[in-house]
């Protein structure tokens, strides 16, 4: 019980320094605070200092290193300092702090779909191919800005824009590094769009031939049940006849 409170614990301690974490964020994309200002910059480092602690002692402790690499990615991907809107990404780990307290299935929304978004996310792979596209746009964004002498937030947008082969034309490299760093990133923006869709489709066909074969297997289940109901009605008539049949010479005793 006591070891159950402390969960309880140090689960809403982590969800309030998520939530005000990223409350910090949005209030400084509005222009509402500025996080380069005190005490907005010590309180946002803080927390990252807290964040990363906890990734590091829960990494630790892990038995399957592999496995909490995976369940974890986007909580490392909401260590990222280099742009605050990284922060977003930690709100993952609240959703997972809800599933363990059964907050869905209380609140009526867990099951098969919540079921189904997880297996997508984990059992596709996309969220390997999320991780490392996310960690080359970083890459790539940083690069560039200090390439082409811009800033970093500048910097993710042409990233963006570039890898989903968008291009704006806002922003364009000038330099020869910068058209060789946009190049690779076209490419590899290509490559990811490419097997998203491709992930995508085989899913959803898997998932609807596993739905076809569920829908066969309860057609045989039922048709099963009905041949077996009257074979059960058959043997009840016959004992009922013998007993009958047994029953007359007694009656003529």
């Amino acid at each position: 019980m006591a070891k159950n409170k402390l969960i309880f614990m140090y689960h809403l301690i982590v969800v309030l320094l998520i939530l005000s974490s990223v409350t910090l964020v949005l209030f400084s994309f509005f222009h509402k605070i500025s996080m380069i200002d005190f005490p907005y910059n010590d309180i946002n480092n803080g927390i990252l200092l807290l964040f990363v602690i906890d990734y590091c002692v829960r990494l630790f402790t892990a038995q399957d290193k592999k496995h909490f690499l995976i369940e974890n990615a986007f909580d490392l991907l909401g260590l990222i300092p280099m742009h605050p809107l990284f922060v977003i990404f930690r709100l993952a780990r609240i959703v997972r702090i809800l599933r363990y307290h059964h907050i869905f299935v209380v609140l009526g929304i867990d099951g098969k779909f919540t079921g189904s978004i997880h297996q997508f996310i984990y059992s596709t792979g996309v969220i390997y191919l999320f991780s490392i596209s996310v960690v080359i746009l970083v890459l790539s964004a940083l690069l560039y800005s200090m390439v082409e002498k811009i800033s970093l937030s500048n910097a993710l947008w042409w990233a963006i824009t570039t890898a989903t082969t968008v291009g704006y034309g806002d922003i364009y490299p000038r330099t020869f590094v910068g058209k060789i760093i946009a190049s690779i990133l076209m490419i590899g923006g290509i490559g990811f769009i490419g097997l998203l869709t491709s992930t995508i489709t085989d899913f959803f066909t898997v998932t609807k031939e596993h739905e076809g074969t569920d829908e066969a297997d309860l057609k045989k289940l039922i048709v099963t049940i009905d041949e077996l109901s009257r074979k059960v009605d058959h043997l009840s008539d016959q004992v009922n006849h013998l007993n009958k049949q047994s029953n007359k010479p007694d009656r003529k005793k």
